[in-house]
């Protein structure tokens, strides 16, 4: 081996996850070994978290969801599945946000072990918000709409 393969040899080394190697070819003979990397040392204990002071302010998301809880209530899944907005890919969704449903309109499909189930309004209602997106997993009782009753 010449100077330029030993130096590749040493370079490929160090970039590779090997912590020793050793070669022997024809009468040429090299071993390499990493030091053992140093412990890190152990981490500064983080503060206890502080309890929040009752005149602490509230996150904007805390209060975002209580005025739309207050305005609104959710439709939940029924089952598990995969909820699609559209009965296909080419067709236009059964519902939009602003829409006015009534009671037993389809609202979505929920696909469960390759049965479609439509799910539908159960009371006379305005789509305020679609909280799932098309082709997304469900879990039961997972919010889907927030709808205002009518």
């Amino acid at each position: 081996m010449n100077l330029k393969e030993i130096k590749e040899l040493i370079r490929l080394f160090d970039k590779s996850g090997l912590s020793k190697l050793k070669i022997k070819r024809d009468e040429f003979e090299i071993a390499m070994q990493k030091e053992e990397p140093q412990p890190a040392p152990p981490a500064q204990p983080s503060p206890p978290p502080q309890s929040p002071s009752q005149n602490a302010p509230i996150p904007a998301t805390i209060e975002e969801e209580k005025r739309e809880s207050a305005k609104g209530e959710y439709i939940t899944s029924p089952m598990v599945g995969t909820f699609y907005r559209a009965p296909s890919p080419d067709s236009p969704p059964f519902v939009k946000v602003g829409d006015r449903v009534s009671k037993g309109q389809t609202l979505c499909i929920i696909e469960a072990m390759k049965i479609f189930n439509e799910i539908e309004a159960e009371f006379d209602c305005k789509i305020l918000d679609i909280l799932v997106e098309d082709g997304q997993p469900v879990e039961y009782d997972m919010p889907l709409f927030l709808v205002e009753r009518l």
